[in-house]
């Protein structure tokens, strides 16, 4: 614990030296990045010494804050997620530190390194809280400081209204956990973590209604549909190593939450279930429908991170099944799965975001349709990529079959354990899951195939070219992760194994020992990927062999009809992402803008598929239009006087006295 505090305060304190260095001075850069890569180390330090001694640590420091006290606790579920949150900052911090010197010249580095150093050490501060007063503060930091780093770039129209939409979104969210910890705090007489959990006798009623709003409350910042809004907004606005530990860390803090509160809840009734089962399906589907449209790389892995949750939430969901149906198998394969793909979606999403960047920095774009060959210009960074894309599909022998491949297996668990119609429910999860994955892997085929392969299609790729070491190094390292857990299942279950078994010790079956057999299963699965990968790259390498010597040449395959092909004539995203929209035209409406070659020789042609967000066009952009115009009479009250605002804050505080003592 001493460590993890020590940390927290490192970050802290090289962010404000940061914000004291100055504006484009490039010691901002170097306090800031320095100070980042320090705390996080340390903190993966004393998380790592806390698992190794077995240890739960915790903190307890009174103060004079109404109805709570500063209670830090590390149990197993509280050091997974340190592990990741440290564990991807950490990388996070080494790539901006080259990526930001691109704005030295137009953008002052202090504040943006103050925020991403306050970012990570408020999530740090999220999952270790074990009161209710702490969590909350620690959570409202982390929306605040995550929502000035989405604003880096705020001279942009579009920037500015991404942080709009983010701050009300994450903040509606806030509301719902607000009055869930004021009924918890009811119901056990205080805002202690510890007398929160298991409270005895509750109603079922009572008990359904925390639940429910827990799910919209963690589940808003976690990204499910239809609260997604926020995200295919926040994370194109934000850097790209700021996009990557929203996505890969910051969204996982709702799952967080909501597992804590469930915890706290006993044991959960059938529907529980079924619901976090529909609304993961429902995200899956829709998010990676969503990502397949989207015309942006950083959309599409914005999406991507909807669709991500509904996989982990599908996994949560079998595993709170087989809590309420006494089937523990169902509860360990599911909660671990769930479990495995925070950690896998954490590495590969990270990776995914921060090569995004890359590519439009070296690109100059991140329109998918002007992009392409830029596996020539930068080779190494198109490696790592594609073993992100590689992991995201959840193939084979990468991290993220793993995650998915436990939730299969708790699915078929359930539907050879359970009678009558409650078979329904695994056969269902089974179904939405193999549509999810298979549109997720036609995702990134299109993705990566697109911007990596062919020829530059228009001239900004064409003049890409590597990236720096300090960017290179945080991409390898992640891309390694994904090979080492995918490769070495056994070490992947001992990193999630002690918070899955706190999760199922509602059942009979914990620890990572009943896993045994399925690791057995996936690592079979992962060798005989391997020697067909061994087995494709040796007749790759005959055939180099026997063409050496020979003259060869390159040739069109198809030209079309035109005497002279062009880069523009490859298929693009929008051709890629046509035959979807026409099969779920109820889900991706849009329209599609063509320009169909006229005459013997033609000039031009072409084809464009715009898909929209029936979500956001349709409900919350005009909810949000009017929300704008409402607060925008409230204008008046802004008179410019210090003595105003005083007495503002001493109303509201008088205001929240009166409350807390009828209360």
């Amino acid at each position: 614990m001493i460590i993890i505090l020590v940390a927290l305060g490192v970050l802290v304190a090289s962010g404000l030296g940061a914000l004291a260095a100055g504006g484009r001075h490039p010691l901002a850069n170097r306090v800031g990045s320095l100070g980042a890569l320090a705390g996080c180390a340390l903190g993966l330090a004393g998380t790592a010494m806390s698992r190794m001694l077995g240890e739960a640590p915790s903190l307890r420091i009174p103060w004079s804050v109404p109805g709570g006290e500063l209670h830090l606790e590390i149990d197993a579920l509280a050091s997974f997620f340190l592990l990741l949150i440290f564990g991807l900052c950490l990388m996070a911090a080494l790539f901006g530190s080259e990526y930001l010197r691109a704005h030295a010249d137009r953008k002052w580095l202090g504040p943006p390194w103050f925020f991403f150093n306050v970012l990570a050490a408020s999530m740090a501060v999220v999952v270790m809280a074990a009161d209710g007063i702490l969590f909350l503060m620690a959570w409202e930091v982390m929306a605040l400081s995550s929502y000035f780093l989405v604003n880096f770039e705020d001279e942009k129209e579009s920037t500015r209204r991404a942080g709009w939409v983010y701050l009300v979104a994450t903040h509606v969210g806030t509301v719902f956990v607000i009055v869930l910890f004021m009924l918890l705090g009811r119901e056990s007489g205080s805002m202690d973590f510890n007398r929160w959990s298991g409270l005895p006798g509750l109603p079922p009623v009572t008990a359904g209604l925390l639940f429910l709003l827990a799910v919209v409350g963690f589940g808003t910042k976690a990204g499910i549909v239809p609260f997604h809004v926020w995200l295919p907004e926040a994370h194109p606005a934000a850097p790209a190593h700021v996009s990557a530990v929203m996505s890969g860390v910051m969204i996982k803090t709702g799952i967080y939450g909501l597992l804590r509160v469930v915890s706290f809840l006993g044991t959960p009734p059938a529907w529980w279930a079924m619901v976090l089962m529909g609304i993961g399906v429902t995200s899956g589907l829709l998010g990676v429908l969503f990502a397949v449209a989207q015309p942006d790389l950083k959309r599409v892995l914005a999406y991507s991170s909807v669709e991500n949750v509904g996989v982990i939430l599908l996994g949560i969901g079998l595993g709170l099944l087989g809590i309420s149906y006494g089937e523990p198998a169902l509860v360990l394969f599911g909660m671990t799965g769930a479990l495995l793909h925070v950690m896998n979606h954490a590495i590969f999403k990270g990776l995914l975001f921060m090569g995004a960047g890359v590519a439009i920095h070296g690109a100059g774009t991140g329109r998918i349709d002007q992009l392409g060959g830029l596996i020539r210009k930068m080779p190494i960074a198109a490696l790592a990529i594609l073993a992100g894309v590689w992991a995201i599909a959840g193939l084979p022998p990468l991290n993220g079959f793993f995650g998915e491949m436990l939730i299969y297996i708790g699915a078929l668990e359930g539907a050879g354990r359970l009678e009558g119609a409650r078979v329904l429910l695994p056969i269902a999860a089974l179904v939405g899951l193999a549509l999810v994955s298979g549109l997720a892997a036609a995702c990134f085929a299109r993705v990566f195939g697109v911007c990596f392969l062919g020829t530059p299609r228009s001239d900004e790729p064409a003049r890409a070219s590597e990236a720096g070491p300090a960017t290179l190094a945080s991409l390898l390292a992640l891309a390694a992760l994904c090979v080492i857990f995918g490769l070495s299942p056994g070490l992947a279950l001992s990193v999630v194994a002690p918070a899955a078994g706190l999760l199922a010790s509602h059942s009979d079956l914990t620890g990572a020992t009943a896993l045994g057999p399925a690791a057995a299963q996936v690592a079979g699965v992962t060798h005989v990927s391997m020697i067909l990968l061994a087995l494709i790259a040796a007749l790759a390498l005959l055939r180099r062999g026997l063409l050496r010597g020979r003259e060869t040449r390159d040739a069109v395959t198809w030209d079309c009809g035109y005497e002279s092909p062009t880069p523009r004539m490859q298929h693009t995203g929008s051709s890629l992402a046509r035959p979807f929209a026409e099969v779920f035209p109820f889900v991706m409406p849009g329209r599609r803008q063509t320009a169909p070659p006229e005459g013997h020789f033609p000039a031009a042609a072409s084809l464009r598929v715009v898909i929209a967000n029936p979500f956001q066009e349709w409900l919350y952009r005009p909810a949000f239009d009017r929300i704008q115009r409402g607060m925008s009479r409230l204008r008046w009250l802004q008179h410019g006087r210090v003595q105003l605002y005083v007495l503002y804050i001493v109303a509201t505080l008088i205001a929240l006295l009166a409350w807390f003592m009828a209360f």
